[in-house]
């Protein structure tokens, strides 16, 4: 026998449970914007090139072993990659970056719209986007959908660290870093 149905705490609220587990997707997505997180890329080499995408939800997953994990939007080309090739790479922006981010985020844009005048190398046979914050080139380790996405695990397999500062994503907007005073005024 299963938990009873949640339901309102008093009249005139929305019940938890109504339908379908938890609240419209709208409040869901407003909770969401409110989530900060750093701006990442997402690449793979296709069959014919390179692809890749925007993702605001990176996670650090472990450190022994070291695992990343990407969370792709469901039918994208660069999962497709992913899946077939079975290794990604990461690439944490630096805040100067909006516009490639902007670029990779568009649906529009096809691969070469999104490549075009980025430099990139191979690492690992994945293409690597030159002047990120931060990459890492990762070996696929697991892939299962949740709902309209994909979580992806990759073993870090390579790996750079710059310095700079990071390409932040807020409330629907990209943002940056502000320094605090001693007195933790900004």
């Amino acid at each position: 026998m299963g938990a009873p149905p949640l339901v309102a705490d008093r009249p005139g609220t929305e019940p938890l449970l109504h339908g379908e587990p938890g609240p419209g997707t709208a409040r869901c997505l407003g909770l969401y914007a409110k989530l900060a997180a750093g701006v990442t890329v997402v690449t793979a080499r296709g069959e014919d090139g390179p692809l890749g995408m925007t993702v605001s939800a990176v996670t650090s997953l472990s450190a022994r072993p070291p695992l990343l994990l990407a969370c792709l939007r469901d039918g994208s080309r660069t999962l497709a990659a992913v899946r077939a090739r079975r290794a990604f790479a990461v690439h944490l922006l630096r805040e100067e970056q909006r516009e490639l981010a902007g670029r990779f985020a568009s649906p529009a844009a096809s691969a070469a719209e999104r490549f075009a005048g980025t430099d990139t190398r191979p690492v690992l046979g994945v293409p690597v986007l030159a002047g990120a914050l931060a990459w890492s080139v990762c070996l696929t380790e697991d892939v299962r959908r949740y709902g309209d996405h994909h979580l992806v695990v990759g073993r870090v397999a390579a790996v750079h660290v710059g310095g700079g500062r990071p390409l932040l994503w807020h409330d629907r907007r990209f943002g940056a870093l502000t320094e605090s005073g001693p007195d933790g005024t900004g």
